[in-house]
């Protein structure tokens, strides 16, 4: 039964608990304004656009912008290369830090400490400082304007921080239910894989999103690597369509389709690993 003071308790937290939901919804709306505002212009004639009044709401708007993006036969190739740079990077960064985070949560070797500080050193770096080296080492292997080049860059630019993800997820999940599987019956190879690693599953599927989005809208190397046109990403694609449409004035809601296709694969990517991108999974199979 509750008492008086749960009630006068439950009337105290109630006005708070409101407030802070009406807080998030606010803040949540100032998030998604310009996402929205993005459709919204992409679907609307530049005329309209160009209008001092401002359109809240497409009705009358149309998929010619996008038509009209896509058709100009160079969008196509940009994704095709971002889609292949962008899955390049996250396989071999999970397959590398993956290695390195078992490494250094489940062995004690020497030079372990030393290895972690310089895994937090090395993401330290700024990346404008390595551009020239880059450019040459790249430029001495043959690989400017390649697919392997850039990826290279991008593995070595996120596998730090991926590792350093990886290691929180690997330490948190205790030794001993692998040492209890293993009591079991089951070797160390088969314990680790069907007790350990599909409890990893959430930390994987972060850090991939993690190295997805870097390798996704990363600009500043792609800028420097791929300098031939028929060899682009998307963001250079993005960048080099707004100087072609400011060129003969700009088109804005041809823009903000463009800026809509390069948004709709995370977005898609997204909703596909949303669902294990919890960690409650690994405390609820440890308290269990």
């Amino acid at each position: 039964m509750t008492t008086v003071a749960d009630r006068k308790l439950k009337q105290k937290v109630r006005p708070a608990r409101i407030l802070l939901g009406v807080l998030a919804v606010v803040l949540g709306l100032i998030w998604v304004f310009p996402v929205y505002w993005m459709l919204n212009s992409s679907l609307l004639p530049n005329v309209v656009l160009q209008s001092s009044t401002p359109t809240w709401l497409p009705f009358g708007g149309s998929f010619d912008n996008f038509i009209a993006v896509m058709q100009g036969g160079t969008f196509f190739p940009a994704l095709g290369m971002s889609l292949v740079i962008a899955l390049v990077t996250v396989v071999f960064c999970l397959a590398f830090a993956f290695l390195a985070a078992l490494a250094i949560s489940r062995f004690k070797f020497r030079g372990r400490t030393s290895f972690v500080l310089a895994v937090l050193l090395i993401q330290m770096l700024p990346a404008e400082g390595l551009f020239i080296a880059q450019y040459k080492l790249m430029g001495s292997l043959g690989l400017l304007n390649t697919v392997i080049g850039v990826s290279i860059i991008y593995i070595a630019a996120v596998v730090p921080f991926t590792i350093w993800m990886l290691r929180g997820f690997v330490a948190g999940i205790p030794a001993d239910l692998e040492e209890a599987a293993m009591v079991d019956g089951l070797s160390r190879t088969q314990a680790f894989l069907r007790i350990t690693f599909p409890l990893l599953a959430p930390g994987l599927v972060a850090s991939g999103v993690y190295a997805f989005l870097q390798a996704w809208n990363e600009f500043t190397v792609a800028l420097v690597i791929l300098q031939d046109n028929s060899s682009q990403t998307l963001p250079l694609w993005l960048r080099g369509f707004i100087q072609q449409s400011a060129s003969r004035a700009t088109d804005w809601g041809q823009v903000m389709a463009a800026s809509t296709l390069v948004a709709v694969p995370v977005i898609i990517f997204f909703l596909i690993v949303q669902g294990r991108m919890t960690s409650g999974l690994v405390s609820g199979a440890v308290k269990g």
